[in-house]
C-alpha cells in the first residue's frame, strides 16, 4: 500500500475520499464490531471516525488507518466527504441518515 497522507487537499476530486487518505479511526470501527457513527473533519484537515458508543480516548482505541479500509466496512460513509473543515457527521445506527453540525474537540476535566 502506499504511504498514508493525512492532510489531504480539500475538498476531494467528486467528493470522493482519496485512496491514500489516513483517518484516526477507532478500532471497533476497523474491525466491524460497530459501524461508524461519528466522522469529523477537524480544523488542521484530519479526519476522525468513530462508532459514537466507546471512549476513543482509551489507549489503543485508535488507529491511524485508510479511510478505504473504514469503507470497505460501511460504504455509506462515503455520504460524508464532502465534510467541510470543521464539521462532524453523525447518525444513530447504520441505518440512519448523517446528520451534520460544527466540530469543537470536547473540554478535559
Amino acid at each position: 500500500m502506499a504511504e498514508l497522507i493525512i492532510n489531504a487537499p480539500f475538498p476531494f476530486a467528486d467528493n470522493v475520499f482519496p485512496a491514500e487518505l489516513g483517518a484516526v479511526v477507532q478500532r471497533s470501527v476497523l474491525d466491524g464490531s460497530e459501524p461508524a457513527l461519528f466522522v469529523a473533519h477537524t480544523e488542521d484537515n484530519a479526519w476522525l471516525v468513530g462508532d459514537g458508543v466507546s471512549d476513543p480516548n482509551i489507549e489503543g482505541a485508535c488507529v491511524v488507518a485508510p479511510m478505504v479500509d473504514v469503507l470497505a466496512k460501511d460504504e455509506k460513509v462515503t455520504e460524508v466527504a464532502d465534510l467541510p473543515v470543521g464539521m462532524a457527521a453523525y447518525r444513530d445506527s447504520a441505518d440512519e441518515p448523517w446528520q451534520r453540525e460544527s466540530f469543537t474537540w470536547a473540554e478535559e476535566g
